[in-house]
């Protein structure tokens, strides 16, 4: 890989060192992007992207963006990355946007990847890596889906959006629906941090606070959207925040040039992120910028609420909902995700597993990262570590195998 474009990515060294030179994220000159339909992730049903769409009509599952990737193969090559700033809309050609006076960004920053080796060297392991999702605009991951969600909104001429979050979705839509002049309908439990509800609230988004999970919170976005004429961007149930959520596939295969981990540990909501890029590395892989080699996924969860865990033990296709969710991180507080039977898809055809982890050692590891790598982590990014701790013990990672964690948040108190 030539030496240029890793320089052009926050760049990565042993030892947890990172340092970034990046141009300020700017909207690409021409439009580029390569969209041609929706399709159905479940039955194969099509739709049109130039109107608006949430789930398939037939099957009620959700739609996933495709590509004329056949135009792409041997002729968009990485090497056309070198001279993009380094921010997520660089991989514009498998974007969903048209225009680039529809991009509504904050200054979408590719995230760094630290070699984590004082943490690594505790679990006996050479290659443990944290990609750090806190870096980005508002906070958290969820920076990337609603960055696109809104610009693809701004492009279908959508006004007001609507979303169930159990609070870094909400802060985002509502960070990103103020740049686009927009207005955010947000349902969010009463107990959600702080943090959440204040930065929603200074965004101008209207906020309401319900008694119950972000399913019940789901369910009164469902039945009020019609009549308030609200466009429902709740997780898989549009199709492109997804789109957003892929880059972080696309990220960690340029920034190892290329040559994907062994195993990726990822703590699981509503799974966006699994599904993202899992659907992002079949993308590359057909336009040949990757091969076939995928990484085991992990997919954490907590003990007071592991739908997907008990699904993947049992062998079942799709999860049936969590009765009494509870747990400290409140990203992994998701009864029910309807977009389960991907991210079970994904851990099986990647011989991955699901793991399920008590509150208790999330909070012990997020004091282990900060300890030993000076890194502050969000309660579901300590899953991750706790997470890496049992695999060690039960014996599922190798001393030798590459492994990323993903932090999807900042420390919030």
């Amino acid at each position: 890989m030539n030496s240029s474009l890793k320089r052009a990515s926050p760049s990565i060294a042993p030892g947890g060192s990172m340092k970034t030179d990046m141009k300020t994220p700017t909207h690409p000159t021409e439009p580029q992007g390569k969209l041609e339909r929706l399709e159905c992730s479940k039955c194969g049903k099509t739709y049109p992207h130039t109107v608006p769409q949430n789930v398939c009509g037939s099957c009620g599952k959700p739609l996933f963006a495709r590509y004329a990737l056949e135009q792409l193969s041997g002729k968009w090559t990485p090497d056309v990355l070198l001279s993009r700033p380094a921010s997520l809309w660089r991989y514009w050609e498998l974007l969903p946007i048209s225009n680039p006076t529809d991009i509504v960004t904050l200054g979408e920053t590719m995230t760094p990847l630290i070699h984590t080796k004082r943490l690594g060297e505790r679990f006996g392991l050479s290659e443990v890596w944290v990609k750090d999702e806190s870096r980005l605009p508002t906070g958290s991951f969820k920076a990337r889906g609603l960055a696109m969600a809104v610009s693809k909104a701004k492009s279908l001429g959508l006004t007001q959006l609507a979303i169930p979050s159990a609070g870094n979705a909400a802060t985002a839509l509502a960070a990103y629906a103020a740049a686009a002049g927009m207005t955010a309908h947000i349902f969010m439990p009463q107990d959600t941090p702080a943090f959440n509800k204040e930065t929603c609230q200074l965004s101008g988004a209207n906020v309401t606070l319900i008694d119950g999970l972000i399913t019940d919170a789901g369910r009164i976005v469902a039945d009020r959207k019609t009549r308030e004429g609200w466009f429902d961007v709740s997780t898989l149930k549009e199709p492109y925040r997804v789109e957003g959520k892929k880059t972080m596939g696309f990220e960690l295969a340029e920034q190892f040039e290329w040559e994907l981990p062994d195993v990726i540990i990822y703590p699981t909501g509503g799974g966006t992120g699994i599904v993202g890029m899992w659907k992002g590395f079949a993308e590359l892989e057909t336009i040949g910028w990757i091969g076939k080699k995928r990484p085991r996924f992990i997919s954490v969860q907590s003990t007071g609420c592991a739908p997907i865990v008990k699904a993947w033990k049992e062998g079942a296709t799709e999860a049936t909902p969590w009765t009494d969710a509870h747990t400290v991180a409140s990203g992994l507080r998701v009864p029910q995700a309807i977009g389960d039977f991907l991210i079970l898809e994904a851990i099986r055809k990647s011989n991955g597993a699901a793991i399920a982890v008590p509150d208790d050692a999330i909070r012990e590891a997020m004091q282990l990262l900060p300890t030993t790598e000076g890194l502050l982590t969000c309660p579901e990014g300590a899953a991750t570590v706790a997470a890496l701790k049992q695999l060690v013990s039960d014996g599922m990672i190798e001393s030798s195998e590459r492994v990323v964690l993903f932090n999807t948040g900042g420390y919030q108190s």
